[in-house]
């Protein structure tokens, strides 16, 4: 996944950024309270349609999800709580996002836009839902054609260059997609003789 492979390069500068957050005390929980309040100027900006500076917004606010784990793993405050509250307040944060362009095309008869952001909001929630009920029957489900960070990635792209229905068109298959993805891989997982011939 790019996910992945962003993480690796940039490992070393997130951990020393992280150190020296956590050296001002700044914790982890905070980082993630912080990255959710910065999405609201970009809810606002979007809801206004001032759609690339909602893309700058989105990706600095999405600066705080790369640097709240770090800074639990450099500073050994890595809690069962903070990673649950960390989940959580990335739903609500991807939600705002949505929501401002929701206000913005349903102001402006933008019906197709509004299905779209419909679609892609549900197959976002159902990416994270299928993996959180993976888990929960004991499953590891993080893979994945269109996870969080790929989302951010293309939600910032298609924001900055303006082209927010090949955005949005992207989004609503490819998230569900995801999702249909992960059913497949907790099936196959489930049922470990399934790919063998008989």
């Amino acid at each position: 996944m790019l996910s992945d492979w962003v993480r690796r390069w940039t490992h070393g500068l997130r951990a020393s950024l992280a150190r020296a957050l956590g050296r001002l005390g700044i914790s982890p929980n905070v980082l993630t309270a912080l990255g959710y309040l910065f999405h609201l100027p970009a809810m606002y900006a979007l809801a206004m349609g001032h759609l690339q500076l909602g893309g700058v917004l989105v990706a600095l606010a999405s600066l705080f999800d790369a640097l709240d784990g770090a800074v639990a793993r450099e500073m050994g405050q890595s809690s069962t709580f903070g990673a649950f509250f960390d989940s959580v307040v990335d739903r609500y944060s991807e939600g705002t996002i949505f929501f401002g362009l929701l206000l913005w095309y349903a102001r402006n008869g933008g019906l197709q836009e509004t299905i779209l952001i419909y679609a892609a909001m549900l197959g976002s929630l159902m990416v994270s839902y299928a993996r959180a009920r993976a888990e929960g029957v004991g499953i590891q489900c993080k893979a994945g054609l269109f996870t969080r960070f790929e989302r951010m990635v293309l939600i910032v792209i298609g924001l900055l260059a303006l082209q927010v229905r090949l955005l949005l068109w992207a989004l609503a298959i490819m998230t569900n997609l995801t999702a249909v993805q992960r059913v497949y891989l907790v099936w196959h997982a489930t049922h470990p003789g399934s790919g063998q011939a008989g």
